[in-house]
């Protein structure tokens, strides 16, 4: 299946599932492919046929923008190098969510989560510690009893019950001896790392030399700005008042330059946000929603209600 095709099917899914889905980030570089949106859930979606391609640069950007947006990074992929994507099973690359298109179909159509989650060493379930001990004590086992039965320390089954996770066959052992479910579903939508002091201040931090400028304004008004190196958009900016975040970008008014304002236009629909594109010469006011402002202009606002104001005036007239 080419990538064009799954992306295509990825998206006719979640749309099936009742999300609202941005337009396809057909722009390079991009370390999301789709943003998707149902109620409060909001994910930034990367879609690959071999999840090896998804780096270690593009996990920490989809975590920080993850934090920044409130949304859950999530990658959808058919296979690794070695083998097919197991479904019912989630992954974890760089930090961030990994799932094959069957498990997110069970997902979010079906509302079945997956039971099962990979690590380092194999397949592991979450154990939930309070049933299998009302279970082993129903029965008048000792942890001892149980132990011998599992084929594990005494030790090992008191992790289990103070929640310990076990490996599938452990489990699965468990589950056949007491005739009782044991585990506890993945949480998928919070199953991306933190972000840690490292990853916060990693490169991606620091304005590229052009971005500089604009950073330097927006942060003189008012906002905190948060650049970004592979997204559609160069930052995230969000000020203290706690009203939407502005998503951010410059350059000349080229054919590219349109291409990702109406991009940031449609993931500003489904992430909530404003957009802005800064610009030297602009002959309108807007591309779809995302407001289109003179480097000269910006320059000369004082404050973060005044932008507000302006990109709301400009958005509307292009209504």
């Amino acid at each position: 299946m080419s990538r064009s095709a799954l992306v295509g099917n990825v998206t006719a899914m979640l749309e099936d599932a009742g999300f609202l889905v941005s337009d396809r980030c057909a722009v390079r570089p991009k370390s999301f492919d789709v943003a998707a949106r149902r109620g409060d859930e909001l994910l930034l979606v990367k879609i690959l046929g071999n999840i090896d391609a998804f780096d270690g640069t593009t996990g920490i950007e989809m975590r920080r923008l993850g934090s920044f947006l409130n949304a859950t990074p999530l990658v959808i992929g058919l296979r690794t190098r070695d083998e097919e994507l197991k479904p019912g099973v989630m992954y974890l690359r760089h930090g961030v969510p990994v799932l094959s298109p069957d498990t997110a179909l069970d997902l979010f159509v079906e509302q079945v989560p997956p039971m099962i989650y990979a690590a380092p060493g194999g397949l592991y379930v979450n154990i939930d510690g309070e049933v299998l001990a009302d279970e082993r004590e129903d029965r008048d086992w000792s942890l001892g009893r149980l132990a011998d039965e599992l084929g594990v320390s005494r030790r090992t089954v008191s992790k289990y019950e103070d929640g310990m996770n076990a490996s599938v066959e452990v489990a699965a052992r468990m589950e056949d001896l007491l005739d009782a479910p044991l585990a506890n579903p993945v949480d998928v939508l919070d199953g991306a790392d933190e972000i840690t002091e490292e990853d916060s201040t990693d490169a991606t931090d620091a304005p590229e030399t052009d971005d500089e400028g604009l950073v330097a304004v927006l942060t003189r008004v008012g906002f905190d700005v948060h650049p970004t190196t592979r997204a559609p958009f160069k930052a995230v900016s969000e000020d203290d008042g706690g009203a939407e975040n502005v998503l951010t970008g410059h350059s000349a008014f080229t054919r590219t330059a349109e291409k990702r304002a109406r991009i940031m236009s449609s993931l500003g629909t489904v992430t909530r946000t404003r957009s802005v594109y800064v610009v030297d010469d602009a002959s309108r006011d807007a591309v779809d929603d995302t407001a289109l402002i003179e480097h000269e202009e910006i320059a000369a606002i004082d404050d973060p209600d005044a932008l507000r104001d302006l990109i709301r005036e400009r958005a509307k007239s292009s209504a």
